[in-house]
Formats: C-alpha cells, structure tokens, sequence
C-alpha cells in the first residue's frame, strides 16, 4: 500500500515549457526529452546495424523512440524513477519463467541394488 505524501516536492514537475514566448503545445518533463535523446542514437545504431545505411530524417527511429519513451514513462512515479524501471524491464526480459505446462521431478529410486565384495 502506498501513502500519499504531503511534500510539495513530490508533486512539482520540472517541465519545460518551451523558448520564451512559444510555448510547446505538449508539456513533458526534462527526463522525458534526456531519455528520447539517448533512444534516437540507439534505435538509428540498431537501424544501421540491419541496413548499414544512415538515413538523413531518421523518421522509423524518432517514432520508435517517442513510443517507447511514452512505455517507459508510463509506470513512472516518485517512489520509481526511470532507471528503475528499465532495469527492471531489462532484468525480467532476461530472466527464464515458469513453464506453463505441470512438470514432474525425475524420480530418484533404486530399482536394483549391486552388492560387490570390493571396493572399485
């Protein structure tokens, strides 16, 4: 269970508005823009990868990352910043689960028992 808190802190967000006198018609705060602009690089690195090919609008990467951006920023919270959550993320990608079919355990009994005089 959580509590809310009652610290202003926690509910100020730093939001950029936009240049003076324009501003943006959405408000996102400034860790949003930091991780859209360390995805761009790496979605057009991946791209680059697969076509060995930069392209002068990278319009497919840009997308990319505002969708992921968006997914990252979606269970982000106060109590849960954004390095968390990708870590997370990251940790239960690599992680292996549960099968979804029952599976028995080998069964560890002697069927037949060998007596030997000596020691091999």
């Amino acid at each position: 269970m959580r509590l809310r808190t009652d610290d202003d802190i926690y509910r100020a967000r730093l939001v950029y508005l936009g240049p003076p006198g324009y501003t943006l018609p959405v408000h996102l705060p400034y860790a949003q823009y930091g991780v859209f602009m360390l995805l761009v690089p790496l979605f057009m690195f991946i791209h680059y990868l697969f076509t060995f090919d930069v392209e002068l609008f990278p319009a497919w990467e840009i997308a990319l990352a505002v969708v992921t951006t968006s997914f990252i920023f979606r269970y982000v919270d106060p109590d849960r910043p954004a390095r968390m959550v990708v870590r997370t993320a990251l940790t239960d990608w690599r992680r292996t689960r549960e099968p979804a079919t029952e599976q028995r355990d080998p069964r560890l009994v002697a069927t037949r028992i060998r007596v030997r005089e000596e020691l091999v």
